[in-house]
């Protein structure tokens, strides 16, 4: 049975939801799912953007064959070809031999590298700045490399003035029968998970997003369809201004994340006793335990917020492994110009804070607020100025800055 939804006049939404997916890319916990999309167009000639993951294929092919309604499918646009996007292409070349694939020369060879089929007859290869029109509609490309793949691009249609936009603007979680974003409260429900998507999947490549929307900038918007979440038709210049904070690293809101690691509890008191310090002063804090909170969203928040506190025990002569795994990760997302403070916590010899600062210091624009504030084994009666002290620091310059 078919399941799409109209967007304009004559192109529909094809794509499907995977709700009983749990571990998205086998990464990022993604517990309300997540959609793929695909968007077919009815004019003189039919075209496709983009096919979908294996797992909702059996509801896409309904949907398209149900919106062609016995016309053939002339031609698929692809804008990336990673799989969750593009592993039904083979089965979509075999119910529809002749189609034709619309796609840059990068993306000739991935699909020669995942698919046998013949794709020399079938590729209608585009270049930046290249054209194509199915009819009343005309169509510009817009190389997109790094967002995130190297052969990513996006797609304009100049009469709908649409942006077909890849896995840009997309988010995690599935659609539950809204299509639009102005159907739901968008800021409310999902922005954190737009954020959580775009930090850890595209979030190292701020300069290439940056360098992208500024191309697409030269067109007049009036609709974004993404490949994950939902079509924006309304208010789209205040999503574009918040992928425009995250691709530069600028923090949405003055506050302080606290992550600790703390294996009998003495870490994450000192981690509670800074946020109520702080919380008396107005700072808004968020405090994570990062043996329980999987890295993705920690990293989302880091992302959001203007000032970090790490707090770690020191394991094995190292920097306890919860705590260093998500160091690496934030390290490798490319995170910067936040301001930044350590707790660290040894019974012998700690080493933590040393180490953090180590692996931190090759963020661009990290501001350490202090050397280390030291624990050995928890918190004495007298170490209470010094933490208060470090309070006062962060919260002089939350507010200042």
């Amino acid at each position: 049975m078919y399941c799409v939804r109209k967007v304009t006049d004559d192109i529909y939404w094809v794509g499907g939801n995977d709700r009983r997916l749990m571990c998205f890319e086998g990464v990022y916990d993604v517990p309300r799912g997540v959609s793929y999309n695909s968007y077919l167009l009815l004019d003189e000639k039919t075209v496709l953007f983009d096919t979908v993951d294996k797992a909702v294929a059996e509801v896409f092919f309904e949907n398209v064959e149900h919106v062609l309604a016995g016309r053939t499918l002339d031609y698929v646009v692809v804008h990336h070809m990673e799989p969750d996007h593009s592993a039904t292409l083979c089965e979509l070349v075999r119910r529809y031999p002749d189609v034709k694939i619309v796609c840059n020369s990068k993306m000739v060879t991935m699909i020669k590298q995942y698919f046998t089929f013949d794709i020399d007859s079938h590729a209608v290869v585009v270049d930046e700045g290249g054209t194509f029109s199915s009819g009343k509609h005309s169509f510009t490309f817009i190389n997109a490399p790094m967002v995130h793949w190297p052969e990513v691009m996006f797609t304009y249609d100049a009469a709908a003035k649409i942006l077909f936009s890849a896995d840009a603007f997309g988010m995690f979680g599935a659609l539950d029968g809204a299509l639009f974003a102005d159907e739901v409260d968008f800021e409310r429900d999902h922005l954190d998970e737009a954020r959580r998507y775009y930090t850890n999947i595209v979030g190292k490549y701020g300069l290439q997003v940056t360098n992208a929307l500024k191309k697409a900038a030269a067109f007049d918007i009036q609709m974004v369809c993404p490949l994950h979440g939902y079509v924006w038709r309304k208010n789209i210049g205040w999503f574009i201004d918040k992928y425009m904070k995250w691709a530069s690293y600028e923090p949405e809101e003055k506050g302080v994340v606290i992550a600790y690691s703390s294996v009998y509890g003495h870490t994450a008191n000192a981690a509670d006793t800074l946020a109520c310090l702080l919380g008396e002063q107005g700072v808004k804090t968020v405090v994570y335990d990062v043996s329980v909170t999987a890295e993705s969203y920690i990293i989302s928040d880091i992302f959001k917020y203007s000032h970090v506190v790490f707090a770690a025990t020191t394991y094995n002569m190292g920097v306890f492994i919860k705590m260093e795994n998500l160091l690496h990760d934030l390290v490798e997302h490319g995170i910067q110009n936040r301001s930044t403070a350590l707790i660290e916590n040894g019974t012998w010899a700690p080493q933590s804070g040393r180490l953090m600062k180590e692996l931190l210091s090759s963020c661009k624009g990290f501001r350490f607020l202090n050397e280390k504030f030291t624990l050995k084994s928890s918190m004495k009666e007298e170490q209470m100025g010094d933490l208060r002290a470090l309070a006062d620091t962060i919260a002089q310059t939350v507010k200042n800055e």
